[in-house]
């Protein structure tokens, strides 16, 4: 079963428990679905659909062989693996690692001006830059933690004088 056919099958039940499916991605023994909902995803939320999905893929089985089942939220930093994870990102900071046929993969980081079928547009400190999706190694949202370190009030300010030294 491919990850579009099991994300049909998952997507009801997760709605029933009041989430959203943000991703469900098969690597070599793992099966990892990552949820999402308006307001966040709490550990409680997490663990109910890690036992609603048990229970479904106990009964339909989705992969040959033993597998791990990761159940997730996309967390502040997202991971961007499809077209609709890029158009849900639109306006937010954003890193990439591109990589053009005969070229050396290189990182851009910018926000995220658009997202269509084919590719997106970033625009970065040097100017807009497009890419189209086959072209993309790597992407995510970056989250900015918190505003600037304030410069110290002390900076600039001549030393203060120690009367005890001079006698004073």
């Amino acid at each position: 079963m491919d990850e579009n056919e099991l994300a049909g099958q998952i997507t009801p039940l997760l709605v029933s428990a009041g989430l959203e499916l943000y991703d469900v991605e098969v690597t070599r023994g793992t099966l990892r679905v990552t949820v999402t909902r308006p307001g966040g995803v709490d550990l409680d939320a997490l663990a109910a659909a890690n036992s609603l999905l048990s229970s479904y893929l106990d009964e339909h089985d989705p992969m040959p062989g033993r597998y791990t089942l990761e159940v997730s939220s996309p967390g502040l930093e997202r991971r961007l693996r499809t077209p609709a994870h890029f158009t849900g990102a639109v306006g937010e900071s954003v890193t990439l690692r591109i990589s053009l046929p005969g070229t050396p993969a290189e990182r851009v980081s910018g926000t995220l001006l658009a997202a269509t079928d084919e590719g997106i547009e970033i625009v970065t400190e040097t100017g807009s830059r497009t890419a189209r999706y086959g072209e993309i190694e790597r992407a995510r949202t970056v989250f900015a933690w918190g505003a600037a370190p304030k410069p110290s009030p002390s900076k600039g300010r001549a030393p203060k004088r120690d009367v005890a030294a001079r006698g004073h």
